[in-house]
């Protein structure tokens, strides 16, 4: 018997067991979520995507560096 095959057997032995009904709700969103198909982005979400893209690629983005010393600037300031 194979390893996958093993797996499958002690999940559903687990499962048939089980009263536990957090668990099982749990295992149900597991299965659900790996269904699903890729997740699909709003036109907005899509629009805004497309605008950072535009936006890094003409350079108008800050160095992670930049935005750090930035906060701490600001912060000790406070």
């Amino acid at each position: 018997m194979d390893i996958t095959t093993q797996i499958k057997e002690k999940l559903i032995s687990r499962i048939k067991d089980s009263n536990d009904l957090s668990f099982l709700k749990a295992l149900q969103t597991i299965l659900d979520s790996s269904e699903q198909s890729t997740y699909q982005l709003s036109s907005e979400q899509e629009s805004s995507i497309l605008k950072g893209r535009e936006q890094i690629k003409n350079g108008e983005f800050s160095s992670n560096e930049s935005v750090i010393s930035e906060m701490k600037e600001w912060l000790s300031k406070q």
